[in-house]
C-alpha cells in the first residue's frame, strides 16, 4: 500500500485570492468614501455607480423596485451594487494570485466604470473624479500587498497540507507482527531517548532504529534485550511524528497574512466611518432648524369640522412629515446650504430672474392644503400625501421673468441634477404653485426638498415637484425633457381620478353586522364629488365624504356596510367634480399612472 495526497492547491489558491480581492475593495471603497467627505459626497465611487446604475436601469425593473421594497428601493439597490463589487473584485483577486499584472488589469476596468459613473453625474467637474482616482490607487496598493503575503502564506500552508495528507496515508511494514509476542513494527519518534539520528523521510514519520519506510522495520525482542544485557524493551506506541519545516513555517505565514487582512479592514472601516462623518458634518440639519418665517400673506383659514372622519385606521387629513411617502433618484440626499441656496429663471424669457432665499422669504408667502402623489403609485397604493405647504408664489415669480411667446413648458432641476418638465399653461392658470419652503408649520425636512421645492396641485410629482430646485428653464417640450420622459413616461403628467379603501385592509377577518369601510379619494385642482362602493360586483352605494377646505386636496370617505358571513370582495369608485368616474380599466403605473378599481377581501364570520 502507498500513501494517497489530494491535489487541492487550484482550490486553496482561488479561496486565497478572493480573499485579496474582497479585501481590497473594503480599503478601496473606505478611502473614496473617506475622500469624498473631504470634497464631494455625491462623488462617493458607490453612490456615483449607483446613481448611474439608477439612470440606466429599464423602467419595467424600476417599476418592480419599486411596488416591491417601497421606499426601501435605494437601500436594497445600495447593497445590490455593494454585492457586485465585491462578487467582482472576489473575480480580481483570483487573477492577481495567479499573476499580479491580472489583477491590475480588472482593477482598471472597474476604475474605468467608477469615474464614468461618477463624471457624467449632473453638474460633476473633474473634482468628481478624486475619489475614485484615490480609491483605485488604494486598491492597487491593498492587492499587491495581500497578494505577496497571501503567496507567503499559502505556499507553507499547501506545503503542510500536502505533507499532513501523505504522512496520514497507511505504512508499509516489513514482515507481519505478533503483539502478543512483544513484537513492533510501529514507527517512534526521533526526538526520543536513543533516536537522535534517526532519520527523516520529510513526512515527519521515522522508523525504529533507523528504518526507513516502505523497508523492514527494526525489532526490540525479549530475547536480545536479554541477551544485550540492555533494557526490558517498551513496547512503541501508535505513530508520531514530528512538524515539517513547512508546518512550522506556516502559522507564522499566516500570521502575516492575518496582519495585511486586519489592517486592510481596519482602513476600510476608519475611512467609512470617517467620510460617515465628514458628510454629516456638511448637513444643513442646523440650518433647517434654524429658518424662522415670516407669516404668510395668503394664510389658509382653519380646517373646517369634519375633515377628519372618527373611523379608526382611515388616513388621516394632514399627512405627518415623518410619514409623507419620499419617491426620488437620490441616493444621497443633496445636503444644500440656504445661504448659499440662488434659484435662476432664464430660458425662453424677457428678464432673467436670480433669487437668493432671504429674497424668497420676504416675497408674498402663500399657504395652502395640497396633496401630492408620485405617478409610481399603483392602485390602493402609498404614494401619496397631504400636507400644508407654504412657499412663495410660483406664477409670480414667471411673471415677473415674462415669459416669451411659443414657451410651453417649465424645465425646473435639482440640486443633485434631477429634472422635471411641467406644463407652463398650468403653473400660470392660477392653481396654487407654489415655491415651498416648509411643510405642516415647519421647514422642509432635508429628505423632502430643504431649503426650497416645487408644489403644483393637480400633476404627479414627476413632471413638478422638484425638491432642492434651484433652476427653472422656461423652454418648450420640443426643445427640452424631464428626467424620466427618455426613460418611458409620458411628457405630461395630470392626476387621474383615483380612490384607496384604508379600511378594512385585505385578509382582514371580520363579524357580521355594520363594518365601517373607508378610505380617501382624490382628484387634485378638480376635487371630489362622490365616492361609491360596493360588494362582490353588486349594486353601487353612495358613501359619506368628509369636508374639505378646496379642491387640491384628497378627500375622507365612509360607507356602513351590512356585512354577512362569507368571503366578500369590496371595491370603491370615484367621481370628480368634472362629472368624469374612475375608471374600472385595470392599467399600470407607466407610462402616466395607474387606473382600476381598489379592492379589499375579507372574511365574515
Amino acid at each position: 500500500m502507498t500513501a494517497r495526497t489530494g491535489n487541492s492547491g487550484a482550490g486553496f489558491s482561488r479561496w486565497w485570492g478572493a480573499a485579496c480581492g474582497v479585501l481590497a475593495a473594503l480599503a478601496a471603497m473606505g478611502i473614496g468614501q473617506l475622500l469624498s467627505g473631504f470634497t464631494i459626497p455625491a462623488a462617493s465611487p458607490v453612490v456615483a455607480v449607483g446613481e448611474a446604475a439608477i439612470d440606466r436601469t429599464p423602467l419595467a425593473v424600476k417599476d418592480w423596485a419599486t411596488s416591491t421594497f417601497g421606499t426601501a428601493d435605494k437601500t436594497v439597490l445600495l447593497s445590490g451594487v455593494l454585492i457586485v463589487v465585491l462578487l467582482y473584485s472576489a473575480v480580481v483577486g483570483i487573477l492577481a494570485i495567479r499573476r499580479l499584472s491580472l489583477g491590475f488589469a480588472g482593477l482598471a476596468i472597474f476604475t474605468a466604470i467608477g469615474l464614468a459613473a461618477a463624471l457624467t453625474r449632473p453638474n460633476a467637474s473633474p473634482s468628481y473624479a478624486v475619489p475614485t482616482i484615490f480609491a483605485a490607487l488604494a486598491a492597487a496598493g491593498t492587492l499587491t500587498w495581500l497578494v505577496l503575503t497571501a503567496r507567503s502564506a499559502a505556499g507553507p500552508a499547501r506545503a503542510a497540507r500536502a505533507a499532513h495528507t501523505a504522512a496520514a496515508g497507511p505504512l508499509i511494514a516489513g514482515p507481519g507482527t505478533r503483539d502478543d509476542a512483544g513484537w513492533s513494527d510501529d514507527p517512534v519518534r526521533t526526538d526520543g531517548p536513543g533516536h537522535a539520528d534517526a532519520p527523516d523521510d520529510g513526512t515527519g514519520w521515522v522508523a525504529a532504529g533507523g528504518g526507513r519506510p516502505g523497508g523492514a522495520w527494526d525489532r526490540a525482542t525479549p530475547d536480545d534485550a536479554s541477551r544485550d544485557g540492555g533494557p526490558e524493551p517498551v513496547r512503541a506506541g501508535p505513530p508520531v511524528r514530528r512538524p515539517t519545516r513547512a508546518e512550522r513555517a506556516a502559522p507564522a505565514a499566516r500570521r502575516q497574512f492575518l496582519i495585511a487582512a486586519g489592517g486592510s479592514v481596519g482602513a476600510a472601516a476608519i475611512g467609512a466611518i470617517a467620510g460617515r462623518s465628514l458628510t454629516t458634518r456638511k448637513n444643513v440639519s442646523l440650518a433647517e432648524q434654524s429658518v424662522k418665517f415670516p407669516r404668510a400673506a395668503s394664510p389658509v383659514p382653519p380646517l373646517p369640522g369634519g375633515v377628519n372622519l372618527p373611523v379608526p385606521g382611515i388616513s388621516p387629513f394632514i399627512t405627518p412629515n415623518g410619514q409623507f411617502y419620499r419617491v426620488d433618484t437620490a441616493l444621497l440626499v443633496p445636503q444644500v446650504d440656504p445661504s448659499n441656496w440662488k434659484l435662476r429663471i432664464h430660458g425662453m424669457v424677457s428678464r432673467e430672474i436670480t433669487v437668493t432665499f432671504d429674497e424668497l422669504l420676504r416675497r408674498p408667502l402663500v399657504e395652502d392644503y395640497i396633496t401630492l402623489c408620485c405617478v409610481s403609485n399603483p392602485v390602493d397604493g402609498p404614494y401619496i400625501g397631504n400636507a400644508k405647504w407654504l412657499g412663495a408664489s410660483l406664477a409670480a415669480l414667471l411673471r415677473e421673468a415674462r415669459p416669451k411667446s411659443g414657451a410651453d413648458q417649465l424645465l425646473a432641476t435639482s440640486a443633485d441634477g434631477f429634472t422635471s418638465g411641467s406644463p407652463l399653461s398650468v403653473v400660470l392658470d392660477g392653481r396654487d404653485s407654489l415655491v415651498a419652503v416648509a411643510m405642516n408649520g415647519a421647514p422642509l425636512p432635508t429628505e423632502h426638498g430643504f431649503p426650497a421645492r416645487l408644489v403644483t396641485p393637480g400633476l404627479y410629482g414627476y413632471v413638478s415637484a422638484t425638491k432642492w430646485v434651484v433652476d427653472l428653464e422656461v423652454t418648450t417640450f420640443a426643445a427640452a425633457q424631464g428626467y424620466w420622459v427618455p426613460r418611458g413616461w409620458s411628457q405630461q403628467g395630470p392626476i387621474k381620478t383615483e380612490s384607496r379603501i384604508d379600511v378594512p385592509t385585505n385578509g382582514k377577518s371580520l363579524k357580521a353586522g355594520t363594518v365601517q369601510v373607508a378610505g380617501v379619494a382624490w382628484a387634485q385642482h378638480k376635487g371630489i364629488d362622490a365616492v361609491e362602493a360596493r360588494v362582490d360586483r353588486g349594486p353601487w352605494h353612495q358613501a359619506t365624504l368628509a369636508t374639505v377646505p378646496g379642491i387640491d386636496t384628497w378627500r375622507q370617505w365612509v360607507w356602513n356596510w351590512d356585512a354577512t358571513p362569507g368571503t366578500h370582495v369590496i371595491e370603491a369608485r370615484a367621481t370628480d367634480k368634472t362629472g368624469y368616474t374612475q375608471t374600472s380599466a385595470v392599467e399600470d403605473v407607466a407610462p402616466n399612472g395607474a387606473t382600476g378599481y381598489p379592492s379589499t377581501q375579507v372574511t365574515v364570520s
